[in-house]
């Protein structure tokens, strides 16, 4: 019996879902509020939009021009937090039944978070 491996069938669960506004908890972006552009499940990564960039240095071929470019890079899933639409604050999410909808709420207020 050793470690765990990555088993790329394993896709991770969560909360969070493209176009949520979420503020990055940790790394040099720190503080960042942002909305989540993309998920990969498989690799339990979040892209945001207009954050997050790295640069490339690219060679000239004869399609392209080189430089450098930036590209955009993923984040954790754990290094991110939804934003609570009441206090402006990170926060969890929790599940509840409205009715006959399950709906998303914030745990520090209460509130339910709106669908994106």
């Amino acid at each position: 019996m050793g470690l765990k491996q990555f088993d790329p069938k394993h896709e991770c669960k969560t909360k969070l879902r493209k176009g949520d506004e979420v503020v990055v908890l940790t790394g040099k972006s720190r503080g960042v509020v942002a909305k989540i552009d993309r998920i990969d499940r498989k690799k339990s990564r979040v892209f945001l939009e207009g954050k997050n960039f790295n640069l490339k240095h690219t060679k000239a071929t004869e399609k392209s021009d080189g430089g450098i470019l930036e590209k955009p890079a993923s984040l954790h899933i754990s290094n991110v937090a939804v934003v609570d639409p009441s206090t402006k604050k990170a926060t969890k999410i929790g599940l509840r039944m409205d009715g006959e909808d399950k709906v998303r709420f914030a745990r520090k207020s209460g509130v339910l978070i709106p669908r994106p």
